[in-house]
């Protein structure tokens, strides 16, 4: 059996390559086409959220396939967009809601708002990631951790980031040897800042180190044996699919460390 190391460097090695040819596999390909000829006639929040095939593309492209059935959330984190601070996506612990609401900004922009590139092929992009990401955690959650990571690394300004998704935190977490699920936020945050190097992320050298140590300690806690029942059960806040909404409003109200 290959090691975490040996899966994720098989893939990493040529990322570009590896998504190119999952790219041309035909239900991958059928899903770009149909998002990419309608996108581009979606003139507000309504028609996006009422085309089924498109909203789901978009979620599942910006790593949120789990949180789908949360329309009400979702269509406030759209149409309150980004600009005001008071905005909903501005006060989640979860950035990637306002990635979200900065991409498919019709608070802004209204009826132009799917005319840019990032809502075009910069979507397709990202659900190629997402995607190549998913498939290989169907073998090696290891591998799919490592390999966000990797991609969501640039963007870790503190330990509150980390903390802040779950697949970072586990990451974390298998590197410390220690859980952060609980306790003091604020003490955790300055535990994963004092043992992970956050300052070297950016650095891509010294991100792959990081990685291959990962990926180590991965085997060695014999985790590469362990299975999730959701492919999205360690990219997301630890929310159940059903849960009530105004639940659901309530949990992701407060950022880490703040208010």
């Amino acid at each position: 059996m290959r090691t975490t190391l040996a899966d994720y460097q098989l893939i990493a090695r040529d990322l570009p390559g590896s998504i190119n040819r999952f790219s041309k596999q035909p239900q991958v390909q059928r899903e770009i086409d149909y998002y990419l000829t309608h996108i581009k006639n979606i003139k507000s929040v309504d028609e996006f959220m009422a085309n089924e095939r498109v909203y789901r593309f978009a979620m599942e492209a910006a790593g949120l396939s789990d949180m789908i059935y949360a329309k009400a959330f979702m269509r406030k984190v759209l149409t309150e967009g980004v600009d005001s601070p008071d905005a909903f996506a501005n006060k989640l612990a979860d950035t990637r809601f306002r990635e979200f609401a900065k991409r498919y900004n019709f608070a802004r922009y209204g009826e132009s708002a799917t005319l840019f590139e990032r809502t075009r092929q910069g979507a397709v992009d990202d659900y190629l990631r997402q995607k190549l990401e998913e498939d290989a955690g169907q073998t090696n959650e290891g591998v799919r951790l490592a390999l966000y990571f990797r991609r969501k690394a640039p963007q870790i300004r503190s330990g509150y980031d980390i903390l802040a998704e779950p697949a970072l935190m586990k990451v974390a977490e298998t590197i410390i040897g220690h859980s952060l699920a609980r306790g003091d936020i604020d003490r955790n945050a300055k535990l994963v800042e004092a043992r992970l190097p956050i300052k070297d992320f950016k650095d891509p050298e010294k991100l792959e180190k990081f990685l291959q140590r990962f990926t180590v300690m991965w085997d060695m806690n014999g985790s590469a044996t362990q299975t999730t029942s959701s492919p999205n059960a360690l990219l997301i806040q630890p929310l159940e699919a059903g849960i009530d909404e105004n639940l659901l409003f309530s949990l992701q109200q407060l950022k880490p460390g703040g208010g």
